[in-house]
């Protein structure tokens, strides 16, 4: 049996994107993003549902992405879902739903910190079959992730 991986979410990021780089120079970057939904109840109560979602990047992408977005900017993201499972120093078995990044659009206009613009705002198209990068920028590696562990 067939089986199919999509997700396409666009929201505002809920915090700074945070870039880190493997001892191999692989760019990883993480990001948390909400997206809202807005609906009526039978009662007619408007009522607005809030989820948020953890994103990571990888390559190139995460690059541009650390480099352009940040909190309260507007994302669109294509990419498709992960689960990671871990456990707790107590023992317990944790785990959470998150999102790989395979392609994104900036959808907010430049210096626009709400992320919305009323009119055409410009939009930012990078491709998802690029390469990724191999930096070897200054910042912190990252010590729990092998580049054999990266989901290309």
């Amino acid at each position: 049996m067939s089986s199919f991986n999509k997700v396409i979410l666009m929201g505002n990021l809920t915090r700074d994107p945070e870039l880190r780089v493997t001892a191999g120079g692989l760019s990883i970057c993480k990001l948390s993003m909400a997206t809202n939904r807005v609906f009526q109840t039978k009662d007619g109560e408007r009522k607005e549902e809030v989820t948020y979602v953890d994103i990571d990047a990888f390559g190139r992408q995460a690059e541009t992405i650390s480099k352009y977005m940040a909190k309260g900017r507007s994302l669109l993201v294509e990419g498709r879902l992960k689960l990671d499972s871990w456990e707790t120093p107590q023992g317990d078995k944790r785990s959470k739903l998150g999102v790989v990044l395979e392609n994104f659009q900036f959808t907010g206009g430049r210096g626009d910190a709400a992320g919305g613009e009323s009119g055409g705002g410009e939009t930012t198209h990078i491709e998802r079959n690029s390469p990724p990068s191999r930096t070897t920028a200054p910042k912190a590696p990252v010590d729990d992730i092998e580049e054999d562990d990266v989901p290309f």
